[in-house]
This record gives C-alpha cells, sequence and structure tokens, in this order.
C-alpha cells in the first residue's frame, strides 16, 4: 500500500470513526507482509479487532452505570470456604438465561459469607453477556424513592428503575423499613414481575420479612411477586471478614467455661 493510500485509508476510517482500525492498520499491514496474509486476511483481523475494542467499551460503559461498590468474580470466589453454596446452581445463573427470562435470584444468609459478592459477580457476568445493569443498597434505593415521592417524580424515577435489565438490591433486612417505604417498594417489584430480572441480598429470613417491612400483609404480596419465578440460595457458614481477622490474629474465640 502506497504512503498516498494509507493516508486516504486512514482518513476514511476517522470518518467513520473506526479508531481501534486506524490505531492497527500500519501494525497489521507489516505483520501482514511478513507472514504472507491475503487481503481477506488483513481485513478480517481489523475488523475484528475494531469488534473487540468496541465489545470492551461497552462492558467498561456498562460496568460504570452499574454503580458497583467494588469489583467481585466468580473465579474469586471460595467455593470451598463456603461448601453450603450450589455451586453448579450458580455457574447455571452465571449463564444469564433468568435475566433474559425476567426471572429472581435471592441470596440469603448472615453478614460476611459473601452474599455481596456473588449478585456483584453475577452483575458482572450480565454485563459481559451484553445486558444492562444496575446496583443499589435497599436504604439508597429507597431513599431515592422516597424523595421522588415528595417531589413528585415518582414515576419518573420508577421508569429509571426499570431500565436496567437487571437489577441487584443488596441489604435488604439490615435496617427497618418504614411502611411507606415498603409501598414504594412493592411498586417497583408490581413493576418489574415477569419483566425485569432482580437480584437480591438479605440477611433475614423471608419469616422475618414481615418485620422488616413493618408490615405483614405488603411483605407477603412483595415476596408472592419475588419468588414466583426465582432461585433462592441460602447461604450458611462463616463470615470471610472473621476469618481473615482470625488469620491475622485480630479475633480470638474465647473458650467457654466449663460447668462447675
Amino acid at each position: 500500500m502506497s504512503a498516498a493510500v494509507l493516508e486516504q485509508t486512514l482518513e476514511h476510517l476517522k470518518s467513520l470513526k473506526l479508531y481501534k482500525m486506524v490505531e492497527r492498520l500500519e501494525g497489521v499491514l507489516e505483520e501482514a507482509s511478513k507472514q504472507e496474509w491475503t487481503y481477506a486476511d488483513v481485513i478480517g483481523r481489523l475488523v475484528e479487532e475494531q469488534a473487540l475494542a468496541k465489545r470492551d467499551r461497552g462492558i467498561a460503559m456498562r460496568t460504570t452505570m452499574a454503580r458497583f461498590p467494588y469489583l467481585k468474580t466468580l473465579e474469586n470466589f471460595d467455593f470451598k470456604f463456603q461448601p453450603s453454596v450450589d455451586q453448579k446452581r450458580v455457574k447455571e445463573l452465571a449463564l444469564c438465561h433468568f435475566i433474559e427470562h425476567g426471572e429472581n435470584v435471592i441470596f440469603l444468609g448472615p453478614p460476611g459469607v459473601g452474599k455481596t459478592h456473588l449478585a456483584i459477580a453475577l452483575g458482572i457476568r450480565a454485563i459481559h453477556g451484553g445486558y444492562p445493569v444496575l446496583f443499589t443498597s435497599a436504604q439508597t434505593l429507597l431513599g431515592h424513592l422516597a424523595r421522588a415521592h415528595q417531589e413528585g417524580r415518582l414515576e419518573e424515577k420508577l421508569k429509571a428503575y426499570q431500565m436496567a435489565k437487571l437489577l441487584i438490591v443488596d441489604e435488604i433486612g439490615y435496617i427497618p423499613i418504614e411502611r411507606s417505604g415498603a409501598n414504594l417498594f412493592f411498586q417497583l417489584v408490581s413493576r418489574r414481575y415477569e419483566k425485569g430480572a432482580m437480584i437480591l441480598t438479605s440477611n433475614q429470613s423471608f419469616t422475618k420479612w414481615g418485620e422488616v417491612f413493618g408490615d405483614s400483609v405488603i411483605a407477603t404480596a412483595i415476596l408472592d411477586r419475588l419468588l414466583h419465578h426465582s432461585t433462592v440460595l441460602n447461604i450458611k457458614g462463616e463470615s470471610y471478614r472473621l476469618r481473615e481477622k482470625k488469620k491475622a490474629g485480630f479475633w480470638e474465640e474465647k473458650p467457654e467455661k466449663e460447668e462447675a
């Protein structure tokens, strides 16, 4: 390729906003001359790199928009430490079929056992699968809905929370919810029922959700919709955080006193 043709080609690629191809054109042509590639090989390599760059940008953008508090993957989840977690079932969920079908996943268990880790990890898998994801704590979610309700923007805010194909609501039950908040959460769950998938984490069993939401009737209505199409994983085990403190020598279990 002559210098004039190369320059013209680069300008055309820039006008089409194919910036990865602009970046890689000369390098690919150099490699092609050494490997004796055909024109089809050159075009194939450039298009592949452009497509991969677009995919990576999409993943980065969706990850930022998801608002994860931190990033966790299934690969760094210690299933051996938490044998109560059904690893096979989690891997099935990682295929993201539940998202396409508008189903829910609920992780139950005491603090520190990996519920949020698994929720985020499945969220990241969803992002890699091309799905828009939004992560929020229950407290933040209800605060936003309450503020929107006071300002007459509830419909707008509910629609905003409907836009994510997967909505992750973390830490249900850590802080009691007032009845007004329970009503707002019910509206959101109803809007997403059989349309948008949700992942929820809670440290409270379902029998305690009446206390969590301050109204057993509303709690039952919420659970009725959440559990209709759902996978529930109950994690029983030791806290990861306490394990690390024990390893570092900051936590020591006191032996029980023998009875006289």
